[in-house]
């Protein structure tokens, strides 16, 4: 059995939505976190270090940070082909977009937010704009980032378009759109989204 500690509205939605679609046994424990308007606490029911979500403990091990979730419940249950296996075709890529999402895409989107521009090359990541067109690039070819299949790297991005998208952040395109409208339609969204709230 999964513990997922969840907070409501945040990064840890979309792993409920994972969940779904993996047909994996799963409980939330809900608690509170520091919000970006500044309300909330650590709460000292959770157990992620610096007290966000998501973060879940599985037989005694604790796993957080969005990506390395994303591939150990893929890789723990298979069965409904979220994430390639080892050894499969399309691994790399997956693992590829797992690690963009968490080391290229976030810290760009956050340079973006905060205003801050650092010369090329510095940081080790590209403008977001840079970075969106390259994602842009691979959902031409889509319809997901591993092309024809979906997997749990969409639900990272897609989930995260849907919240941005529109807003200064991330201009909405009807490519764009699209994408978001495919993740966010799936039967397995909807179940989580009836999940989110305590």
């Amino acid at each position: 059995m999964i513990t997922l500690f969840h907070s409501p509205r945040s990064r840890s939605s979309r792993f409920i939505f994972l969940l779904e679609e993996l047909g994996a046994p799963y409980e939330i424990r809900y608690v509170g976190i520091r919000r970006g308007d500044g309300s909330g606490a650590v709460d000292a029911a959770n157990p992620h270090p610096h007290g966000k979500v998501p973060v879940i403990l599985d037989d005694g091990q604790m796993v957080f940070e969005s990506a390395a979730i994303a591939l150990y419940l893929t890789d723990k249950f298979p069965q409904n082909r979220i994430g390639p296996a080892v050894g499969e075709a399309g691994r790399g890529a997956y693992l590829t977009w797992l690690a963009y999402y968490a080391g290229v895409m976030e810290p760009a989107w956050m340079m973006k937010f905060a205003q801050v521009e650092l010369p090329r090359g510095t940081p080790g990541w590209p403008p977001a704009e840079e970075a969106m067109a390259h994602v842009t690039k691979a959902l031409e070819a889509g319809p997901y980032l591993l092309g024809e299949t979906f997997s749990a790297a969409d639900i990272l991005f897609g989930t995260t378009f849907a919240l941005f998208m529109g807003g200064p952040m991330m201009p909405e395109t009807p490519l764009l759109r699209a994408y978001v409208d495919r993740i966010t339609g799936r039967p397995a969204y909807a179940r989580a989204a009836g999940k989110d709230e305590a």
